[in-house]
């Protein structure tokens, strides 16, 4: 069984210790003690070195009580051997600040407002906490956040002990384990039973700040940066918004307003830019349907074929000519791959079905109805290949 030293000093980041085992590899070491802390209970794994020798992954074999070092590279000593570890710092003073950063926003909203927590993620950019609610206002977000601030600011210490299961009392949920447990305490706040790791005082998780909500299942995930990353995230949040009131020529304050009006401006051009697309399309329409082949049965066949453009963007082109009458087109597209088929009304074929056939032939998928059918090909050749069996030239 492997000695955890960060069970009772999450601020240990050198240690020395022995191999204990080695698997067939090399690169899982299991060592008599250690400070690396393995991923458990949505916390990651710490990184660090072991006699200088890259750990990319540490591992709980609860089974056996171990704690298993992945290394980058094979161990080139031997059973045995004496290490020197070293824990990433800012990797760990980071899972600490986030970890108990959770424990503190789980804890004040139990009591302010009775939301059970569900279960927590710590990601690299931000951490989550699932809450059984089915909604959460914005001001229950912001009076959860001002209240963790006051807390944290207190400050309140942050402590470890040992109890027994049965007898420990005041926890914020039940012990999921019999026999002696971890308790993580934030004075007068918090107890609750946990293998992470810890700052020692609530004024290291300064500032705490909730960055969003999600729905998910019936319930709500409430995004959270605390201690030096969510101060990271502040100076990065200060350059762009820096950087986008430059290129919109305004002051900090005025960015929002100003991308109010390029919206309604942009909308403003995109109708326009419709309006002269289908302009433009009638007239490109017209002179297709004059110099089209004309067939033994009286039917114009038209062939459009785009190629840096979606199909969308030649839809306009593809109505406009359709109402012209006595006419076949097919259009296609290699940005994306993807073929249109469409007739006039007074073209007895029936589009979807005909589509369709082409289509299954080559792979491909789709579908539509009398007048107009839509469909993906996989591959260039499959398209030239659909192409030819709706009958048109390529």
């Amino acid at each position: 069984m492997t000695y955890r030293l960060y069970y009772t000093d999450a601020y240990t980041l050198t240690f020395d210790a022995r191999v204990r085992s080695l698997d067939a590899t090399g690169t899982r070491v299991v060592l008599d003690r250690t400070a690396f802390y393995p991923t458990s209970g949505g916390q990651p794994f710490d990184t660090g070195t072991l006699n200088g020798a890259r750990v990319v992954d540490v591992i709980d074999d609860d089974e056996h009580g171990d704690i298993v070092h992945v290394l980058a590279d094979a161990w080139p000593g031997t059973i045995g051997d004496a290490v020197t570890g070293t824990v990433d710092e800012a990797r760990r003073r980071d899972h600490r600040e986030q970890h108990t950063a959770q424990h503190l926003l789980s804890a004040i909203a139990a009591d302010r407002f009775g939301w059970e927590t569900v279960s927590v993620h710590f990601g690299a950019d931000r951490s989550l906490i699932e809450f059984a609610v089915a909604d959460i206002t914005p001001e229950q977000c912001a009076s959860l956040e001002q209240h963790a601030d006051m807390v944290a600011r207190a400050p309140r210490a942050v402590t470890v002990g040992f109890e027994d299961a049965a007898s420990a009392l005041g926890l914020r949920k039940p012990p999921t384990r019999e026999g002696e447990i971890r308790i993580v305490t934030i004075d007068g706040v918090d107890r609750s039973a946990c293998g992470g790791t810890h700052v020692r005082s609530t004024a290291e998780l300064l500032p705490i700040v909730l960055r969003g909500t999600e729905r998910l299942r019936g319930r709500v995930r409430i995004g959270f940066l605390a201690g030096q990353r969510a101060m990271a995230r502040a100076a990065l949040d200060a350059q762009l918004l820096a950087a986008i009131s430059q290129q919109l020529t305004c002051a900090p304050a005025e960015v929002p307003d100003a991308i109010v009006r390029l919206t309604v401006r942009n909308g403003e051009l995109e109708n326009e830019r419709r309006r002269l697309r289908t302009q433009l399309a009638s007239v490109e329409a017209r002179a297709l349907w004059e110099t089209a082949h004309i067939g033994s049965d009286g039917t114009r066949t038209v062939r459009v074929a785009q190629h840096a453009l979606p199909l969308e963007e030649v839809k306009p082109l593809v109505a406009a000519l359709v109402t012209l009458g006595g006419v076949r087109v097919c259009a296609t597209s290699e940005s994306p791959l993807g073929v249109l088929l469409a007739v006039s009304s007074d073209i007895p074929l029936d589009c979807g079905r005909a589509l369709r056939d082409a289509l299954v032939a080559v792979g491909g998928r789709g579908g539509g109805n009398a007048a107009q059918a839509q469909g993906t090909v996989p591959t260039v050749d499959a398209l030239v290949d659909v192409v030819a069996r709706l009958g048109f030239a390529t």
